[in-house]
């Protein structure tokens, strides 16, 4: 665990999990993560946030070496297990704590990790907690990314603590941001699996931390941010409605048809001025097809049928794109079959994006001359949609 104190009586104390590789069993972690909790000693001595179970003992140990005798409080943002997990332990250690968190968290709270109700305060939106000389105002944020989520601002010291909001997963001994090149490709992959779906609250929230004075955004996962503008201005970016000129292009080929077509596409991209990524989905790190879907204004999933449906992989990717949300205008299919099938039909079925679905195209077998004639037009069509939209 790494412990720094971040300002007068303030300390860092995070738990770096280098060699995790996935989160929720769905979310591959390429740099690790780290589960961040924050002392405020004051005459009153808070802890904000704790650790993942598997490091509750790290934490603990750290506490005893800084010859913290007491906690009054721990801050509880959001119940997920790699924040809340290490509470019970805390609580054990430290009897007369007192848990604080949202309505909805402390019913989270008992339900989850079976906290007593008598051992947990509520605290609506706007309520401070005074420490002493310091008071902690508590900022309800639900969505961001569970119902229950709160944030905590430190009035006297300007320091928003934010649990996942403005996050990243990225193990590091460096603990500020600007220390670390690769923060905002790291912050941009956390937006994309985890903040992108709840942009529009996102935006709501944005709005109100925008009138706050901030020297400091400390998050409970990855680098602290000394110079705020950063993150807030690259949210702005991601939860805007503006898109980007580019075509994401995921596939799946069983026996080549597809691929075929894939690449004739790309090309007749090419001859449009259009700029694309393309994504070959059974070797695709989902969380780069993630990121690029973030700000990508069409996207275009090619599969063949397997047993009358998309092939499993296009499914998968086609439910993350439901599931994710992004500001996507254009939706198209490519798509190659034997002797029948229903892929476009199920796509349609399953279609939750608010965008334009443009024309599919239907090969049987093999492609021919007239299949890579569609596909031409297919780009040409994507190419005018987006000029008519005026997506440079």
């Amino acid at each position: 665990m790494i412990v720094k104190e971040i300002a007068d009586g303030i300390y860092f104390m995070g738990a770096m999990h280098w060699d995790r590789r996935i989160f929720d069993e769905l979310i591959s972690l390429p740099d690790g993560t780290s589960y961040n909790a924050y002392l405020i000693k004051d005459e009153k001595v808070a802890l904000i946030d704790t650790v993942d179970p598997s490091k509750e003992d790290e934490l603990l140990k750290e506490l005893e070496k800084m010859d913290i005798e007491r906690i009054d409080y721990i801050i509880s943002h959001h119940t997920e297990q790699d924040h809340s997990g290490g509470i019970p332990a805390v609580m054990e250690k430290y009897k007369e704590a007192r848990v604080i968190a949202s309505k909805l968290g402390k019913e989270l709270l008992k339900e989850h990790l079976l906290i007593p109700e008598n051992k947990i305060k509520d605290v609506d939106d706007g309520e401070a907690l005074s420490l002493g000389k310091r008071n902690l105002q508590f900022i309800s944020a639900p969505w961001v990314h569970w119902p229950e989520t709160m944030l905590s601002y430190l009035k006297e010291d300007k320091i928003l603590f934010t649990c996942d909001l403005f996050g990243s997963h990225l193990a590091t001994s460096r603990i500020y941001a600007d220390e670390n090149p690769r923060i905002y490709e790291a912050a941009k992959r956390y937006y994309a699996e985890i903040m992108m779906p709840f942009r529009k609250k996102i935006r709501k929230h944005l709005d109100r931390i925008r009138n706050m004075e901030i020297k400091m955004i400390a998050p409970s996962h990855g680098p602290i941010y000394r110079k705020p503008e950063t993150i807030l201005n690259a949210y702005e970016e991601w939860i805007s409605d503006e898109v980007k000129k580019e075509v994401v292009v995921a596939y799946v080929s069983m026996h080549g048809s597809v691929e075929k077509m894939v690449k004739h596409f790309i090309k007749a991209l090419e001859k449009n001025d259009m700029s694309y990524k393309l994504f070959n989905l059974p070797v695709t790190d989902i969380g780069e097809l993630a990121m690029t879907l973030v700000d990508a204004s069409t996207l275009v999933l090619a599969t063949p049928t397997v047993l009358g449906g998309m092939h499993p992989l296009a499914l998968y990717a086609f439910y993350l794109a439901n599931a994710l949300n992004p500001k996507t205008k254009f939706v198209s299919l490519i798509i190659s079959y034997g002797w029948g099938g229903k892929a476009v039909e199920q796509a349609k079925s399953l279609f939750k994006l608010k965008a334009e679905i443009i024309e599919p195209v239907i090969a049987k077998g093999h492609p021919k001359q007239e299949d890579y004639e569609a596909l031409n037009r297919l780009a040409e069509e994507i190419a005018k949609k987006h000029n008519e939209a005026g997506i440079t």
